[in-house]
């Protein structure tokens, strides 16, 4: 039999062992809410957003489209550069107006989208490689603003003075152009510099034309933004005790103050990409962007307004595309600044 001492040592005993695996329990529990990053805390945040998540799952899969598009067409069998009236089995395609022979389009089981007007090339295979042109160069021309207007905006409102004063009046000139007009004028210039008018000017060439152009006129926006963050917490207390400490300009400039303004820039990147989309298809709209025989959601939309109202079907899948991914960046951006910031979403 147990005695009563021993069975009150036993009590004894597990209570307090029943106390301590709670209060360990209770503080792994405190150690695994206050130990995840800022970045942990965001990604949880943003996980419970459905919005965000849907948003973000269209635009991976518009990216993964755009890189898989010459698998994808290899496995489809067409391609966005073969006249498919003129190849042998596909006699009839167009009528004698050139438009599509069939329903909306000419939507078959062998021409998912039907096929182009006049020119009778494959619409499905011409959207894949559109929107592989317009994401990735879109992708390219986010990169060099986002990297342009950092580093202006950072030293501009770090330094101050002189500098701060010259660099934000150059900024205001830049501001000054007519971005869509000067788009216009200023492309054959640049393509000009470096082919002759009569020859043809290759496509690699007025990509990087694009790219420089809006590069030129698309970092302000970022600079200005990232200026004023700098100068909210240039002269806050974690800064203040940086330098007292002797850490140098640049340690203090990439351990202090860039940390604390990724959620702007990110944001604000966010929202410049599918800008550039539309930008870069308004280039290609008017003629001064891509043209024959690269396949350009700009030029598919030239080329279905003229011939919308016996056709209307060209244009409707170009233009869901876009909308479609115009607006769900435009939502991953508001959940991304929601979960980084969430009184923003108050």
């Amino acid at each position: 039999m147990t005695s009563p001492i021993e069975a009150e040592a036993t009590d004894t005993s597990v209570t307090l062992d029943k106390d301590s695996a709670t209060k360990k329990n209770d503080a792994a529990d405190d150690k695994g809410h206050l130990g995840r990053s800022p970045g942990q805390l965001m990604w949880t945040r943003f996980k419970r957003d459905r919005t965000g998540m849907i948003s973000a799952g269209i635009v991976i899969f518009f990216f993964a489209i755009a890189a898989l598009a010459p698998v994808i067409s290899k496995l489809y069998g067409k391609d966005p550069y073969t006249l498919y009236p003129d190849e042998a089995g596909y006699e009839g395609l167009l009528d004698d107006f050139s438009m599509p022979v069939g329903t909306f389009g000419g939507v078959s089981g062998d021409f998912w989208f039907g096929v182009e007007p006049e020119l009778g090339r494959d619409v499905f295979t011409m959207l894949l490689y559109g929107m592989r042109t317009s994401l990735y160069m879109a992708l390219v021309i986010t990169f060099f603003c986002v990297v342009t207007g950092v580093v202006i905006g950072m030293v501009s409102g770090y330094f101050g003075g002189k500098v701060d004063y010259w660099l934000g009046r150059i900024t205001d000139f830049f501001l000054a152009f007519p971005s869509q007009l000067f788009f216009i004028a200023f492309m054959p210039v640049v393509t000009a510099m470096f082919v002759s008018p009569r020859d043809e000017t290759p496509t690699y060439l007025r990509a990087v034309a694009i790219i420089l152009v809006m590069w030129f006129l698309g970092w302000m926006g970022m600079a200005r933004l990232v200026r004023s963050s700098v100068l909210s917490l240039r002269e806050r207390e974690f800064v203040e005790a940086a330098k007292v400490s002797g850490a140098s300009r640049w340690r203090i400039v990439r351990k202090e103050i860039l940390p604390n303004i990724v959620t702007p820039i990110l944001v604000q990147g966010t929202y410049m990409l599918p800008s550039s989309i539309l930008t870069i298809a308004f280039l290609s709209y008017v003629g001064v962007g891509f043209v024959e025989p690269t396949p350009d959601w700009g030029r598919m939309f030239a080329v279905g307004s003229a011939v919308y109202e016996q056709n209307p079907a060209f244009m409707f899948f170009p233009g869901v595309a876009m909308v479609v991914f115009v607006l769900a960046f435009n939502l991953l951006g508001d959940s991304v600044r929601d979960a980084f910031d969430p009184k923003t979403g108050r």
